[in-house]
């Protein structure tokens, strides 16, 4: 079974830290969907919280009252959340659909959907759970990487992505499972956080150029962004 990876431990093996250096910069990014839609929740869920590092940033940064949970499935990215666990900020092994007596203000999938052999259900199961969520969506389909092929069969590899998206098929995925959009932007993860290869380092030069000429047009051709999404 795929979901074996994180289960098993060989996803920590490929990813020991469980990619925590990208917590504060996706916690900004949540904070900046709020800020734009002048929400304020007061209990806050993660599902798939890796090694619940998003959820302390945003602890941290968010109002002293506000309750915070997060479901991960992977035993060994729970024993990371352990560290971070506080009276306000509590972690559960599984994924949390199951638990009808809980619901959110605000429920987070943030790189999530890509790594699930059936995307379709989880939207389904996930949008009783709480009044608003937000999206965070990997946009790896792009001219480049179709042409190159080789950072889609990367993305699988390595970080265990069954599903590609464009900014276009992300929104009717969403759309199709119900969901009413409210917001989105892109997030531009390849020029705001250290670029970790040399390649990646190479093409930041035309994606600067090319997200500030036409931000639709540089997602489709050269990519290096993702999807952030408010609905409900």
């Amino acid at each position: 079974m795929v979901s074996e990876r994180y289960t098993r431990g060989s996803y920590l093996e490929k990813n020991p830290s469980w990619h925590a250096e990208d917590s504060e910069w996706k916690a900004l990014q949540v904070l900046k969907m709020l800020n734009r839609r002048g929400l304020k929740p007061a209990s806050v869920c993660e599902i798939g919280c890796g090694a619940g590092e998003i959820l302390r940033q945003l602890q941290a940064r968010m109002d002293g009252n506000v309750v915070f949970k997060g479901f991960e499935i992977s035993p060994q990215a729970l024993e990371l959340c352990k560290t971070r666990a506080n009276d306000r900020l509590q972690f559960e092994q599984g994924d949390g659909l199951a638990r009808k007596d809980e619901h959110f203000d605000l429920i987070l999938a943030l790189d999530l959907i890509e790594h699930l052999e059936d995307y379709f259900a989880f939207l389904r199961a996930l949008k009783s759970r709480g009044e608003w969520k937000i999206f965070h969506v990997p946009l790896e389909l792009s001219v480049q990487t179709v042409l190159r092929s080789s950072p889609l069969l990367k993305s699988r590899e390595a970080y265990g992505h069954l599903h590609h998206f464009t900014r276009e098929t992300a929104l009717a995925a969403l759309a199709e499972a119900g969901y009413e959009l409210a917001d989105e932007f892109y997030t531009l993860w390849s020029l705001e956080l250290p670029a970790k290869t040399f390649k990646s380092a190479l093409l930041r030069i035309p994606r600067q150029i090319g997200f500030r000429l036409n931000q639709d047009l540089a997602a489709r051709v050269i990519g290096g962004c993702s999807l952030m999404a408010m609905a409900r």
